[in-house]
C-alpha cells in the first residue's frame, strides 16, 4: 500500500494595513533639503540612502526643485551632471551645494549635516576660453569667510581697495549695513584665485549686491569709481582718517574735533579747550613712529624682549605672536601677543610683573593696564563685545636697532637708532587660551563670519572666551584651535589662510 505524503499547509503572515504607508520620521534639520541624483546611483540604492537620511532627521526631496539646498551625486562626469542641473533648476542653482556622495556619507556618520569642504564639491567643468578672459564662477564659494581659504595674494586689489574706502566712509557715518556689505564683498573677492575681468564671472558669487557690482562695473570700464574718488577728495573723510590715525583717538572724538572746526594736528594741539588723555598724548608724541608700519623682523624682536621678561617670571609661560604677523603679513600697525601660564590663576599676576620689568629696562614709553573682569558665570553672552574680559595692556615700547635682524624700519634720515612701537598684551587663563588665540589672530572679517556661522548654522555662541552649544546647553572644551573648528564641523583653516 502506498501512502501519499501530504505537505503541511503554510499559513501566510498577514501584512499590516499600513505596510505601504511610508513612516514619517522626525525632521531635525529644517534648513537642509537633500536631493539624491538617481543617475549612476540607481533606483534601489537611491531608495536605501533616502530612507537612511530620513531616519536621521534629514529632509530628502523626491523631486528636484528650487527648494533643494544640497544635491548629492555619484556621477563622476561633472559636465553632464551640471548640464542636467542647469536645465532642471536654473533659478536657485547658484545657492545649492553640488556634492559628491562622500559628503552624504560623512553626514550620515556624524548624524548631522557636516560642513561642506573642498573635497566634497563637484566642480562645474568649464570650456577652454581665449587668453585674457575669465572663467565663469561656479556656485562653490561660501558666503562665510571661515569656509574660504584667503592668503595674502589678492588678485582683485583694484576692487577691494575701493570697497575698503567705501566701508570706512560708511563706518565714519555710523551706517552699519552698507559698511558690512562692502567688507563682505571685499572678503569674497580677496579669496578668489583669479582676477575678475568681466561682470559675467561674478554671477554666482555670494555677498555681491547691486551697489558693489555697480562699483565693479565702473572700475572695469574706466579704471576708477566716481563714488570712491568723491570720498577720497572729501574734506571730512580726509580729516576723520587723519585724526583716527592717532593712538587713542576714535571716530567719535575725531568727529567732535571736526565739528569744532579743527582740520589738522596743529589745530588740535593749539586748542586749549581740548584735554588730551594719556593715550592721546602719547599718540601725538610718538606719532611719527607708531603711524609707520612695523616689520616682521621688528615684531619678532619685540616678541623676544617680552619672552625674556616672561621667562624671568615663570619659565613655563606660554607666549604667542598673533594678529596679522601670525597670518603671514610682512608689515603691521602693531604687535599683538598672548601670554599665559599652565597654572590657572597665576596668569593674573603676569602682566603687572612684565610691566615692572620693562620699566626697569627703561624701554616702557607708555602703558595702559586693564585688570581682568572675566567671570565664567556671566557666560555665554549673546552679544559680542569688541574687547574680551581678560587682563590686557596697551604699550608703547622703545625698540633699539641692534635688537632687530636687518635693522629698523625707520623713516629716511632718521638717525636715532631706535623707534617707538605699539605692543598689545593679553593674558587669558590657560583653559581659555585656544579661544583667545583664535580671536586675536583675525582677520576681523574671518572672525565675524566664524561667529555668524556658529550662531546661524550650528546654534552655538562663539567669542574669545568660550564656545557654547545652545541645543545641548553646555560649554565645549578646547585646548587647540583645531578643537574649535571640529566642534563647529568646519575644515581647519591655517592662520595664513585667514586673511579675509
Amino acid at each position: 500500500m502506498f501512502h501519499t505524503a501530504i505537505a503541511p499547509r503554510v499559513r501566510k503572515r498577514s501584512r499590516p494595513a499600513d505596510a505601504d504607508v511610508p513612516r514619517r520620521e522626525e525632521v531635525k534639520f529644517e534648513d537642509v533639503r537633500l536631493y539624491l541624483v538617481e543617475r549612476k546611483m540607481g533606483r534601489s540604492r537611491r531608495s536605501f540612502l533616502t530612507q537612511l537620511a530620513r531616519s536621521k532627521g534629514f529632509i530628502v526631496e523626491d523631486v528636484f526643485s528650487d527648494e533643494v539646498t544640497h544635491v548629492v551625486s555619484e556621477d563622476s562626469q561633472a559636465s553632464s551632471l551640471w548640464k542636467w542641473l542647469k536645465e532642471s533648476a536654473p533659478n536657485s542653482l547658484p545657492n545649492m551645494h553640488v556634492l559628491d556622495v562622500s559628503w552624504f556619507t560623512d553626514s550620515m556618520k556624524e548624524g548631522r549635516p557636516v560642513a561642506v569642504e573642498t573635497r566634497h564639491l563637484i566642480q562645474d567643468t568649464l570650456p577652454t576660453l581665449p587668453e585674457g578672459t575669465t572663467p565663469t564662477a561656479v556656485a562653490t564659494v561660501s558666503q562665510y569667510a571661515c569656509q574660504r581659504r584667503t592668503t595674502m595674494e589678492n588678485n582683485n586689489k583694484i576692487f577691494t581697495d575701493a570697497f575698503e574706502v567705501l566701508a570706512e566712509s560708511y563706518e565714519f557715518n555710523e551706517i552699519e549695513g552698507p559698511c558690512l556689505a562692502f567688507r563682505r564683498a571685499a572678503s569674497v573677492l580677496k579669496s578668489l584665485p583669479w582676477a575678475v575681468r568681466c561682470m559675467a564671472s561674478t554671477h554666482n558669487l555670494p555677498c555681491l549686491g547691486e551697489h558693489t557690482k555697480a562699483i565693479m562695473e565702473e572700475i572695469l570700464q574706466s579704471g576708477h569709481a566716481f563714488d570712491v574718488e568723491k570720498i577720497l577728495s572729501d574734506e571730512r573723510y580726509q580729516t576723520l582718517k587723519l585724526f583716527t590715525s592717532v593712538f587713542g583717538v576714535g571716530p567719535k572724538t575725531a568727529e567732535k574735533w571736526y565739528r569744532g572746526g579743527l582740520r589738522s594736528f596743529s589745530d588740535v594741539l593749539a586748542d586749549r579747550s581740548i584735554q588730551l588723555n594719556r593715550m592721546q598724548q602719547s599718540g601725538f608724541l610718538h606719532y611719527g613712529d607708531i603711524s609707520r608700519a612695523v616689520s616682521k623682523a621688528e615684531a619678532r624682536a619685540l616678541r623676544n624682549i617680552i619672552d625674556e621678561a616672561v621667562r624671568a617670571i615663570t619659565p613655563d609661560a606660554v607666549l604667542a605672536l598673533t594678529g596679522g604677523f601670525r597670518r603671514g603679513k610682512e608689515f603691521g600697525h602693531d604687535v599683538d601677543l598672548i601670554v599665559t601660564t599652565p597654572q590657572l590663576g597665576k596668569e593674573e599676576s603676569l602682566l603687572p610683573s612684565i610691566i615692572n620689568r620693562l620699566k626697569k629696562q627703561g624701554i616702557l614709553l607708555f602703558c595702559d593696564y586693564q585688570a581682568s573682569t572675566f567671570d565664567m558665570s556671566k557666560l555665554p553672552s549673546c552679544r559680542f563685545e569688541a574687547m574680551d574680559h581678560f587682563a590686557k595692556c596697551f604699550l608703547i615700547l622703545r625698540l633699539e636697532g641692534g635688537q632687530v635682524e636687518g635693522g629698523l624700519h625707520t623713516a629716511e634720515g632718521d638717525s636715532r637708532g631706535w623707534r617707538a612701537v605699539r605692543v598689545d598684551l593679553v593674558s587669558p587663563p590657560m583653559d581659555r587660551y585656544a579661544f583667545t588665540l583664535l580671536g586675536w589672530s583675525g582677520s576681523r572679517q574671518f572672525e565675524r563670519d566664524l561667529r555668524r556661522f556658529a550662531r546661524v548654522e550650528r546654534q552655538m555662541l562663539l567669542d574669545n572666551h568660550c564656545l557654547y552649544d545652545k541645543n545641548k546647553k553646555e560649554f565645549l572644551a578646547a585646548t587647540t584651535e583645531r578643537d574649535i573648528f571640529a566642534h563647529l564641523g568646519l575644515e581647519y583653516i591655517e592662520p595664513w589662510q585667514r586673511n579675509a
